[in-house]
């Protein structure tokens, strides 16, 4: 069956790809984003060769089409809305599996031992088909390869370390604020891999929402919850995490975070380009992101390194590489952190280096150096002492909190990809692919319906500002019209 499989999809790469392993919808997400041109979609043949006299998957195409009558989007003309497809009815016949234990399926470890080899003829012939450079958005990566969550919970990995972030809005001065953001920042990158190995999270569709938070155990209770808040359903001491897909091309994530207590908030937003580089793949992240703290009127401003999966042929690792800046316009403190790509001979993986200055000055005041993935030791110039600045693997990481699939909304992350994590898990791959398929027909049908009624996708919780994304409620301003209130 699996041979069979590989079979079709090998047929399928000779008949045009989208790398982002979801299909268009042929839209950008606001006329201020640049323009940025879509993979091409399979047609019909190749579709039909994937899925070649696959019952489910017909069963699935007849349940999204039976859907049509399913919520609405604002329609941007005045002209009646477009019909808003259903998820949940594309999995009808998957979903009602009570022997299933979804949520556990999200939580468990990833098998660490894939090999490309093992796929040999499959990835060769998907290879033979891109030229160096050539933009990944015209290639579809097999199912296999896949990570068993949605790029926007990878997200909130950024925050496996709350403690860490938090922190930031306890230092006294600006100088103390900037080095904790830096300390922050450096041991975000590790807990986004859940392997050895590199495997690509799914693309969120258009309108994918995921929702988390954090406890800390020696966080003072606070009983009160943050109904306006992004999560809300949690508390004042906890840290929550919220992130939508507000664009399918170019695919962009919103995402945001606020601990109420502390003041603290994070909003950024991402967009990822795709390049082949040979045996490897390059992913330049595009976008930034901003650490606000409430009570000192300070802003820091930070971009995002490039990402890189090397051995694509053999067994495939990431590496992150480039040069990006922390800045605070408001105290001119700053920082320049450098990852450094591993040398094609010798050297060491996860490189990085860090420097921090003080406002106007050109020599840093502090030095860091060592792994992102283990230790780093920090240099300090003015008191000529080096100590351990941070090491990943000696501090705790702590556990996200995501409330049950069966009571998350239609468009969650998890209840969205849940018969393809199932699929993953159970090496059945020929499900995993035939619901890939579902999610993605879906999202092509809304863009068609859109398009025929002149309607435009409205966004629930970001907004576009220029070439950003701002969350709708940021915790400044909720703050500062409670201010205005009290004051009346």
């Amino acid at each position: 069956m699996f041979k069979k499989w590989v079979r079709r999809v090998s047929f399928s790469a000779t008949r045009g790809f989208s790398v982002e392993t979801s299909s268009p919808t042929y839209e950008n997400a606001a006329d201020t984003l640049p323009s940025k041109g879509g993979g091409a979609s399979l047609d019909a043949s190749a579709k039909s060769s994937i899925v070649d006299r696959q019952d489910d998957y017909q069963n699935a195409l007849t349940a999204v089409s039976e859907s049509l009558n399913a919520g609405s989007p604002t329609s941007a003309t005045g002209s009646a809305a477009a019909p808003r497809l259903s998820i949940d009815k594309t999995f009808q016949k998957y979903g009602e599996d009570d022997a299933i234990d979804y949520d556990a399926l999200y939580e468990e470890e990833e098998d660490s031992t894939i090999s490309m080899e093992a796929h040999g003829s499959m990835i060769s012939h998907l290879i033979s088909q891109v030229k160096i450079g050539m933009d990944l958005t015209k290639v579809v990566l097999p199912t296999f390869i896949l990570e068993r969550r949605s790029l926007l919970e990878m997200y909130a990995d950024y925050f496996a370390h709350p403690d860490l972030f938090l922190r930031i809005a306890e230092m006294e001065t600006p100088r103390e604020r900037i080095v904790e953001t830096c300390r922050w920042y450096l041991s975000a990158y590790h807990a986004g891999r859940k392997s050895a190995v590199a495997k690509k999270p799914y693309n969120p569709i258009l309108g994918e929402v995921f929702q988390c938070y954090w406890d800390l155990p020696d966080e003072t209770p606070d009983e009160n919850v943050v109904n306006d808040g992004p999560v809300p359903w949690c508390h004042r001491n906890q840290l929550t995490f919220l992130a939508e897909q507000v664009s399918h091309h170019p695919p962009i994530s919103a995402f945001y975070a606020e601990h109420v207590n502390k003041k603290i908030t994070f909003s950024a937003h991402v967009w990822t380009k795709s390049k082949f580089l040979g045996l490897s793949i390059g992913v330049h992240n595009i976008g930034e992101g901003i650490v606000t703290l409430v009570e000192h009127s300070e802003e820091y401003i930070v971009t995002f390194p490039n990402g890189y999966g090397r051995s694509i042929l053999t067994v495939p690792w990431i590496e992150l590489g480039g040069t990006v800046e922390i800045r605070c316009p408001q105290t001119g403190y700053h920082a320049t952190i450098e990852f450094l790509t591993k040398p094609f001979y010798g050297g060491k993986r996860n490189k990085v280096t860090a420097e921090i200055y003080a406002p106007n000055e050109k020599k840093p005041f502090v030095s860091i150096a060592g792994e992102w993935s283990g230790l780093m030791e920090a240099k300090w110039h003015d008191k000529n002492k080096t100590e351990v600045f941070v090491d990943v693997n000696r501090i705790p990481i702590f556990k996200k909190q995501v409330r049950p699939i069966v009571e998350q909304e239609e468009y969650e992350s998890r209840r969205v990809w849940k018969e393809v994590t199932a699929g993953l898990k159970f090496n059945d791959i020929e499900k995993a692919t035939n619901a890939k398929c579902a999610v993605e027909q879906i999202q092509r049908d809304q863009a068609k319906n859109r398009k025929e009624n002149e309607t435009q996708w409205e966004h629930k919780y970001f907004r576009p500002v220029g070439e950003n994304w701002i969350y709708t409620k940021p915790l400044s301003q909720r703050v500062y019209q409670q201010g205005k209130e009290s004051k009346r």
